[in-house]
């Protein structure tokens, strides 16, 4: 083993132990979070108090989301909330130092001191944690957009049945799963807190970037100033979006050959040059150290990522 793989192993260890340790005094000293931050969640109170008091200050971010300032941190927050993944900026960075430490640690040690490969592993680890939250993001949104459909006729039916608005809204969150329930139920609790329900509306928008919500909730808004018939539109609105969803189906079932080619095209390079690396690394680390062969990893790297987008592209139908 390389004279140096002990010591890339202890770092691991110690980033290990400290993230476990950041993340239990997370969990600590969230139970000390004052009542007044936490009805700043969902009511946005800050807003008034900056307008009737501009000299003060917000509170400074605590710990590693400090940092990079308040901008940043609430960027970071949103992008984790639209992922309904349960950590805090701080800990989103705790975690991406970890992974760019162990993806560094870990392919340095499989080449076997390569340090080329050292770097290409913390390019990866670095990247991991937001191609996570993407694919978190995408796959949270598309279960929301499968389920708008049932829940405009369950608002529908409601309305019908003599329910108010918000009582409709309250009878989504209790009947349907996640993450419909979820977006729902925090709806009615930023009402309960003071906010109208345009404005609870538009923060589930923020959190969920769908269009078709875009839609339903402009429709809700435009009834709500001009009145008229919500239970005949909502109608509407389901039918129209029921059939977008039946023909995405379909486009995906007749698209899945060629994404599934896209990517078997564009990994299967990656892991034979891998296979090949742990067989023979002799062989195959020629081309990191010679001019012509670094000139070939680039040329195919860029070959491969164009056939990628190529291929998305290709296969991304709007409907």
């Amino acid at each position: 083993m390389d004279p140096s793989a002990p010591l890339i192993l202890s770092l691991i260890a110690f980033l290990s132990v400290f993230v476990f340790f950041l993340g239990l005094q997370r969990v600590i000293t969230a139970s000390t979070e004052d009542i007044e931050s936490r009805l700043d969640r969902y009511a946005a109170r800050m807003v008034a108090q900056t307008e009737t008091a501009p000299a003060e200050k917000p509170e400074r971010l605590r710990g590693l989301g400090g940092l990079l300032g308040s901008d940043t941190a609430k960027k970071i927050a949103t992008e984790l909330g639209r992922a309904d993944i349960k950590l805090t900026p701080s800990e989103y960075i705790a975690l991406n130092i970890l992974a760019v430490i162990f993806g560094f640690g870990l392919m340095f040690v499989l080449g076997r001191g390569s340090l080329i490969l050292g770097l290409l592993g913390g390019v990866l680890g670095f990247y991991a944690p937001r191609l996570w939250v993407r694919q978190m993001q995408a796959r949270r949104l598309n279960a929301f957009n499968n389920q708008l459909g049932d829940t405009l006729i369950l608002l529908s039916n409601s309305l019908r049945s003599g329910y108010s608005l918000l009582q409709s809204l309250e009878t989504v969150s209790r009947e349907l799963p996640p993450p419909m329930s979820t977006e729902f139920a925090r709806v009615v609790r930023e009402i309960g807190l003071g906010l109208t329900i345009e404005e609870a509306l538009a923060h589930m928008l923020e959190r969920i970037q769908s269009d078709d919500l875009d839609l339903v909730i402009t429709a809700i808004n435009i009834q709500h100033e001009v009145g008229g018939n919500l239970a005949e539109i909502l109608d509407t609105i389901a039918h129209t979006i029921r059939e977008r969803v039946r023909i995405k189906g379909q486009i995906r079932a007749l698209t899945a050959q060629q994404r599934f080619s896209g990517y078997v095209v564009s990994l299967l390079p990656f892991i034979l040059g891998v296979v090949l690396f742990m067989i023979n690394p002799t062989y195959i680390g020629q081309m990191f150290t010679e001019p012509c062969g670094i000139v070939m990893l680039i040329t195919a790297g860029l070959m491969i990522v164009s056939g990628y987008i190529i291929i998305g592209r290709i296969t991304n139908i709007e409907v």
